[in-house]
C-alpha cells in the first residue's frame, strides 16, 4: 500500500517506531511483573495491586503538564530524559534483586516514577509523529502504532512470565535495557523536534495549560470524542473485569481464562493490518459511528453465555475495527489541531479518555456482586449501545470527511 511503502522510506518514523516497539515491550512485560513481585515480596493481594496502580496514577498526573512541557521544550530530549531515567530505574531494581534487597517501598516508587514518565512520553511522541509524517501518512502511522501495542499485548504477559519464572527481577533488568535501545533510537532522529514556536515572555504554566484546555473544550467535535473516549474506556474495562470475574466463579481454569483475553490482542492486531484501507476508504466520522456499534452488538451474547470461547470471541470482534478508529480519529486530531498545541491537546485527551477508567474494576465488581453475571452484563451491554447512540447522533463527529479531505476542514466547521 502507498502508505506503507511511503513511512518505510520515512527514516525518522522507522527509528521511532523501531526503537518504541522494542519499548514498549519491555513495558508490558513490567507490567506484568509488577503485582506478582509485589504479591512474592508481601503476599498482600492489595500489596500486588498498589504495585501496579501506582503506575497508571504516576501516568494520569503528569499528562496535563507534561502536555505543556511538550509544547515549550525540545521533544526529543524529553523523550530521550525519559527513556534514560526509566532504563535507570528498572535497572535499580533489578541490582535490588540480585542483592536480595528488593522491597516493596521500591517497588512502588519505581512504578510511580516510570508511570509519570510515561506521561510526559506519550504527548512528546504523538507531537513528534506529527513532526515526523506527512498529514496524508497519519492514518498509517497511528495504524503501525496500534498493531505495536496490540503486539507488546500478545507478547509481553507470557514473555514477562517467562521471565518471571527464570528470577524476579528479570523481566526489569530486560526492560531496562529496551529503554536503553529508546535512547540509542532517539539520538538517530533527524528532524528538529524543538518547539512549534518560542514561548512568548511572560505566559504562566497555567497560561498554557488553559489554552489548550480552552481548545478542546471550545469544540463540540472534542467535547463528544472525549466524552464517548471516557466512557467507553470505562464501560469496556468494566465489562473485562466483570467477564475475567464471572469466569473464575464458573470455575474455568486460569489457561483457558488467559486465552480468552487473547482474543482481544488478536484482534486488535489483525485490525491494526486492515486499519489503513478502511480509514482510506470510508468517511472517518462514518468509521467512528460504524466502530462504536461494532463495539456494542458482539456484547449482547454474553449476557446468555460466559465461559471463555464466548468471551474470546466478543473481545474479538470488539477490537477487530477498534485500531481504525482509534488511528482514523487520532490521525484527524491532530491533523486539525495548530502545531503548538499538539502537545497540550494530546495530553489533555488522553487525560480525559483515562479519568473515569480506574473505577472499572470497582462498577464491574459491584454489578457482579450485586445483580449476578446477566443483570451485569446487560447492564453493560445497554451502557454500550447508548454510546453508541451518542456517536451517531453527533454532526461534530459524523460529519468528519475522508483523509483526502481533511485539509478542507475550516475552524468554523470543526466548531460548529
Amino acid at each position: 500500500m502507498p502508505g506503507f511503502r511511503s513511512l518505510a522510506r520515512n527514516h525518522d518514523f522507522t527509528i521511532l517506531w523501531v526503537g518504541e516497539t522494542v519499548s514498549t515491550l519491555g513495558s508490558r512485560m513490567s507490567l506484568f511483573a509488577f503485582p506478582l513481585v509485589g504479591y512474592a515480596i508481601s503476599g498482600s493481594a492489595m500489596v500486588a495491586a498498589l504495585a501496579e496502580a501506582a503506575h497508571l496514577a504516576g501516568m494520569s498526573l503528569a499528562l496535563l503538564p507534561a502536555g505543556v512541557a511538550v509544547d515549550r521544550h525540545d521533544r526529543r530530549r524529553l523523550m530521550t530524559l525519559v527513556s534514560g531515567s526509566g532504563a535507570l530505574l528498572y535497572l535499580s531494581l533489578a541490582v535490588a534483586g540480585v542483592l536480595g534487597s528488593l522491597s516493596v517501598a521500591h517497588l512502588v516508587v519505581v512504578s510511580l516514577l516510570t508511570g509519570v514518565g510515561a506521561g510526559i512520553f506519550r504527548p512528546a511522541q504523538t507531537s513528534a509523529i506529527r513532526s515526523v509524517v506527512p498529514t496524508d501518512d497519519l492514518p498509517t502511522a497511528l495504524a503501525q502504532n496500534q498493531a505495536r501495542e496490540h503486539v507488546a499485548g500478545l507478547v509481553g504477559a507470557p514473555l514477562g512470565g517467562l521471565l518471571y519464572a527464570v528470577t524476579r527481577w528479570l523481566p526489569f533488568a530486560v526492560d531496562a535495557f529496551t529503554y536503553a535501545i529508546s535512547c540509542l533510537t532517539l539520538s538517530r532522529l533527524r528532524t528538529p523536534l524543538g518547539p512549534a514556536r518560542r514561548r512568548q515572555p511572560g505566559r504562566s504554566v497555567r497560561h498554557d495549560l488553559l489554552e489548550g484546555l480552552r481548545f478542546v473544550v471550545a469544540r463540540p467535535f472534542f467535547r463528544v470524542l472525549l466524552t464517548w473516549a471516557a466512557l467507553a474506556n470505562l464501560v469496556v474495562n468494566a465489562l473485562f473485569f466483570a467477564a475475567l470475574l464471572r469466569m473464575v466463579e464458573a470455575g474455568h481454569h486460569p489457561a483457558e481464562i488467559g486465552l480468552a483475553e487473547t482474543g482481544a490482542a488478536l484482534g486488535g492486531l489483525v485490525g491494526a493490518a486492515v486499519a489503513p484501507a478502511l480509514i482510506a476508504r470510508l468517511a472517518t466520522g462514518r468509521l467512528t459511528v460504524l466502530i462504536a456499534w461494532a463495539q456494542a452488538l458482539p456484547v449482547l451474547p454474553l449476557i446468555w453465555w460466559g465461559g471463555p470461547l464466548a468471551v474470546g470471541g466478543c473481545l474479538f470482534a470488539m477490537m477487530l475495527l477498534n485500531p481504525a478508529g482509534n488511528a482514523g480519529i487520532g490521525a484527524y486530531r491532530m491533523a486539525v489541531t495548530p502545531a503548538d498545541l499538539q502537545g497540550r491537546v494530546s495530553a489533555a485527551s488522553t487525560f480525559v479518555a483515562m479519568s473515569v477508567m480506574s473505577l472499572s474494576p470497582l462498577a464491574g465488581g459491584y454489578l457482579l456482586a450485586h445483580w449476578g453475571g446477566q443483570a451485569a452484563i446487560g447492564t453493560l451491554a445497554a451502557a454500550f449501545l447508548g454510546l453508541a447512540l451518542m456517536v451517531t447522533l453527533s454532526r461534530s463527529i459524523r460529519s468528519v470527511p475522508r483523509p483526502t479531505e481533511w485539509a478542507t476542514v475550516t475552524e468554523v466547521e470543526l466548531a460548529a
